[in-house]
């Protein structure tokens, strides 16, 4: 078993946070770009039911964990109960007169009961597939660019810090659901526990990347695009420019390393000055 686990110093603060999304009522809310904002919608209707089980996923080992990793567990459950809150009103923005959203939220839905069904450890590991997806949604919140702005900078400041806000939360607490993973499996043989985890990024990577996919250019359809048009702009910005996925293929790529860890990509630094602002401004 590796000895890896989140470092001390790195402490979860759950931050409770309540975002004006007005600025969500105007059409393409993302730097005026419809696919960018398809795609963003899309992966904020994933959030309130997929936290949700992230929640349900942890809580099911509380009484298997002690010390510093109870209290984190805690403080995750905490932050994931406020993302899906502000998700859910980001959601509720989406005009459903006119997109599929009734639709999307029920095949999430599915897909979702298929994890819970098949029990706390099922659920436990599409969490941490999932979690690597979502933390590095900090890096790419700095790296991305559309027509040479950075993305978002054309955003209303309050949905940019919505997503700021977030990215740095799911980064703070990246490795939670890895360090229950890593205690249930405490006793398992290594090469067991490699396989598992391995084999289960492989499935949550294709079906989640395709899914999100899937239902953003079905939202574009809705907004005048071929369905040709549609499948290619998406896939234009989630895996070549700029690349929401595909940027982020080397800290994907890290997963299948033996011994991984989440922290094993150190991005603290990065952070502190959003850790900052946001502790500051759920003080108030």
């Amino acid at each position: 078993m590796t000895n890896k686990r989140t470092p001390d110093d790195v402490t979860i603060l759950p931050r409770d946070i309540h975002f004006n999304m007005d600025a969500a009522d105007t059409g393409p809310w993302l730097d005026g770009d419809p696919v960018a904002t398809a795609i963003f919608n899309v992966m904020s209707l994933t959030f309130p039911d997929g936290e949700r089980l992230f929640i349900d996923a942890v809580k099911a080992y509380r009484g298997e964990v002690s010390g510093k990793l109870a209290q984190d567990v805690k403080d995750f459950i905490a932050q994931e109960a406020i993302h899906s809150r502000e998700h859910h009103l980001l959601n509720n923005k989406i005009d459903r007169t006119k997109y599929p959203v009734a639709e999307i939220e029920s095949e999430i839905n599915t897909n979702i009961e298929f994890g819970r069904a098949g029990g706390r450890f099922r659920m436990l590991m599409a969490t941490i597939c999932l979690e690597h997806f979502t933390s590095m949604m900090a890096d790419l919140m700095i790296d991305l660019e559309i027509d040479g702005a950075p993305l978002f900078s054309k955003t209303d400041p309050a949905l940019e810090r919505l997503w700021r806000w977030h990215a740095m939360e799911e980064t703070e607490h990246k490795a939670v659901a890895y360090d229950v993973f890593l205690e249930a499996t405490k006793d398992w043989a290594p090469i067991k526990r490699y396989f598992r985890r391995c084999l289960s990024m492989l499935l949550i990577t294709q079906n989640f990347t395709s899914n999100i996919a899937d239902y953003a250019a079905r939202m574009l359809v809705i907004d005048g695009y071929t369905q040709k048009d549609a499948e290619r702009a998406v896939k234009e910005f989630l895996w070549k420019k700029p690349a929401l996925f595909g940027k982020g293929w080397k800290v994907w790529l890290s997963w299948f390393k033996p011994g991984f860890h989440p922290w094993d990509h150190d991005n603290r630094d990065v952070m502190a000055q959003w850790k900052e602002e946001f502790t500051l401004v759920a003080a108030e």
